[in-house]
C-alpha cells in the first residue's frame, strides 16, 4: 500500500527541510481549496483533501516526522497501532479534532470539531448602541461655527428596574439552555468529522438571562423610550456630510456598560455666491467692461464681508485673484484659513444709450488697427 502513496512532502508541496510554519502555511492553502464544504460533490476534491490532511498530520508530528523521514510510509503501514507508535487513516474524525487552530481560522465557529468557541458571555458589560441623527445648517454657520438644538427619540434606562428589566424584589436568572453565554453550540456527525454551529440562544435570545417577572414599566426591556434634546456645538470648518461624535451620550449600555454615542451628520446649504473646496472658496465675479479697461477700485464680495480691491488696468475675462485668509477655517486649529479665489468675467453691455453709443463710437475712431482673424497675428490699417 505504501507504494501507492505519494511522498508527503509532495503532496504539500514544501521540501524536505522546510519549517513547521512552511509546512502549516503549505496545508492551510490545500485545505481551504480542497475543503469538501467549498466543494460540494466533487469526489477529486475530496480526495485531495484526505490526501493532505493525511501528509499535514504526519508532518505537523515531530515524533512522526522522524519516523517518516526515516522509514517512508512503511513506518504507517500497520494501520498505526497504539503499540506500534504508527498512524491509521481510517478514522477521519479523530484527525480532525486536532486541526482545531487550522479550520478554526479557516472557517471560523462554524468549521470542524476543532474549532475554537468564543468565551465571550452574554452577562459581560456591553456598551449601547450610537444614535445617528441629521441636522441642516447655512453655509455661513459651517464656516464660522453654530450651536444647535436638535430633538431625537431614544432611550433611557429604566428608573423603576434599573435596567435589570426584571420586577421589584425579584431579579433575572441565569439562562438555563445557554448558562448564561447568549449562544448555543449545535454539533453533528459528517463524512468527515464533527461539525459545529453556533446560533443565538432561543430561550433568552442571546441575552444569557431569563426574566421570570418583568418590570411592569418596561415590560422586561430594562430601558423606556423618551424623546430628547440636545444642543450640539458644530465646529467652525465643518464640510457637508462630516459629523459631530458626542460621546457616551446615546443609547444605554447593558450590564452596567457605558452608554453608546450621537453620530450628528452635518448637512450644508448651497451659498449662492460662493464655492466651498476644502478649505478654500472661489467665485465669479462681473467686470464692468470700463473697469477692465481702465481700472480702479470695485468692492468684491467675502464670506467675511466686502473689501475693496484695485483692478489693473486692462484685465480680462478669466483673470483669477487670490484674497488671503479669505477661505474657511481648518476644523482642528480655527486660526488657520483658507484663501478666497474670484475669477473676474467682464461683462459687455447689451443695451447703451444715445450719449453712451456716441462716446464709444468716438473711442473706436481712433484705434488704427483692426483685429483680423485668420490673419496670423498680423493688424491690418483701418483705412481712413
Amino acid at each position: 500500500m505504501a507504494d501507492n502513496k505519494r511522498d508527503y512532502y509532495e503532496v504539500l508541496g514544501v521540501t524536505k527541510n522546510a519549517s513547521d510554519d512552511e509546512i502549516k502555511k503549505a496545508y492551510r492553502v490545500l485545505a481551504k481549496k480542497y475543503h469538501p464544504d467549498l466543494n460540494p460533490g466533487n469526489k477529486e476534491a475530496e480526495e485531495k483533501f484526505k490526501e493532505a490532511s493525511e501528509a499535514y498530520a504526519i508532518l505537523s508530528d515531530a515524533d512522526k516526522r522522524r519516523k517518516y523521514d526515516q522509514f517512508g510510509h512503511a513506518a504507517f503501514e500497520n494501520g498505526g497501532g497504539a503499540g506500534s507508535g504508527g498512524f491509521g487513516f481510517s478514522d477521519m474524525g479523530d484527525i480532525f479534532s486536532n486541526f482545531g487552530d487550522i479550520f478554526g481560522d479557516l472557517f471560523g465557529m462554524g468549521g470542524f470539531g476543532g474549532g475554537r468557541r468564543s468565551s465571550s458571555s452574554a452577562n459581560e458589560p456591553q456598551k449601547g448602541s450610537s444614535i445617528r441623527i441629521g441636522v441642516t445648517i447655512s453655509f455661513e454657520e459651517a464656516v464660522f461655527g453654530t450651536k444647535k438644538e436638535v430633538t431625537f427619540n431614544g432611550h433611557e434606562t429604566c428608573p423603576e428596574c434599573n435596567g435589570t428589566g426584571a420586577k421589584k424584589g425579584s431579579s433575572p436568572e441565569t439562562c438555563p439552555q445557554c448558562k448564561g453565554r447568549g449562544q448555543v453550540i449545535f454539533q453533528r456527525q459528517s463524512l468527515f468529522g464533527m461539525t459545529q454551529s453556533v446560533q443565538v440562544c432561543p430561550q433568552c435570545r442571546g441575552k444569557g438571562k431569563i426574566i421570570k417577572e418583568k418590570c411592569p414599566n418596561c415590560y422586561g426591556e430594562g430601558v423606556i423610550a423618551k424623546k430628547r434634546t440636545i444642543e450640539v456645538s458644530i465646529p467652525a470648518g465643518i464640510d457637508d456630510g462630516q459629523a459631530v461624535r458626542l460621546s457616551g451620550q446615546g443609547e444605554p449600555g447593558t450590564n452596567g456598560g457605558p452608554r453608546g454615542d450621537i453620530l450628528v451628520e452635518v448637512t450644508v446649504k448651497p451659498h449662492p455666491i460662493f464655492q466651498r473646496d476644502g478649505m478654500d472658496l472661489y467665485s465669479n465675479v462681473p467686470l464692468p467692461f470700463t473697469k477692465a479697461a481702465l481700472g480702479g477700485d470695485m468692492r468684491i464680495k467675502t464670506i467675511d464681508g466686502d473689501v475693496i480691491y484695485t483692478v489693473n488696468p486692462g484685465t480680462q475675462t478669466d483673470t483669477r485673484i487670490r484674497l488671503r485668509g479669505k477661505g474657511v477655517p481648518s476644523i482642528r486649529n480655527a486660526s488657520t484659513r483658507g484663501d478666497l479665489y474670484v475669477n473676474f468675467v467682464v461683462q459687455v453691455p447689451s443695451k447703451l444709450t444715445k450719449e453712451q453709443r456716441e462716446i464709444l463710437e468716438a473711442y473706436d475712431r481712433t484705434l488704427t488697427d483692426i483685429p483680423n482673424a485668420g490673419d496670423s497675428g498680423k493688424n491690418k490699417k483701418r483705412s481712413k
